[in-house]
């Protein structure tokens, strides 16, 4: 009995440190990121990407180079199709959903993204790259070709 405890033991220890590396491999994602605007190539927003409770990575809304309308107002998530979440403020706005780490593929998958310009929202992959963020979003299937990469900068603070 005793052998097979300490069998027991000598395996999980040996494994321990192979999950801990992989386990931190996927964390890297976890930070701040900042965005461009499409059209322009300008800053636009900083995301903040952090692991749920779940154990899969989210990002949300931070900051904002124009937080607010013409008008003075907060900037709304007004091109929502759901009429009910058209109220939302963009700034905190979980756009990143339900990524998991792909070790295989060095890549996180699995997740959404949501573009509060348009209002919709897209199957999504992310690729880190040095201090480059990958991310794709797409329709249908990644290799259908139906999507648009956008490349996001690591920052190490969030911006105020």
């Amino acid at each position: 009995m005793k052998r097979i405890l300490m069998l027991t033991g000598l395996m999980l220890a040996v494994s321990f440190p192979s999950i801990l590396k992989a386990q931190s491999k996927a964390d890297r994602v976890v930070g701040y990121y900042l965005t461009y605007d499409d059209e322009t190539g300008k800053e636009k927003s900083q995301v903040k990407i952090f692991k749920g409770a779940n154990g899969k990575y989210f990002g949300e809304i931070v900051w904002l180079k124009e937080p607010r309308e013409t008008d003075g107002k907060e900037k709304l998530d007004k091109h929502n199709p759901d009429a009910k979440l058209k109220q939302r403020k963009i700034m905190g706005l979980q756009i990143l959903k339900n990524f998991t780490y792909d070790a295989e593929e060095n890549e996180w998958s699995g997740g959404t993204i949501y573009n509060p310009s348009s209002g919709k929202t897209y199957n999504s992959f992310m690729k880190l790259e040095g201090n480059k963020m990958h991310v794709r979003g797409y329709i249908g299937k990644a290799w259908m070709g139906l999507g648009k990469t956008a490349t996001w900068t690591r920052e190490e603070t969030q911006r105020k």
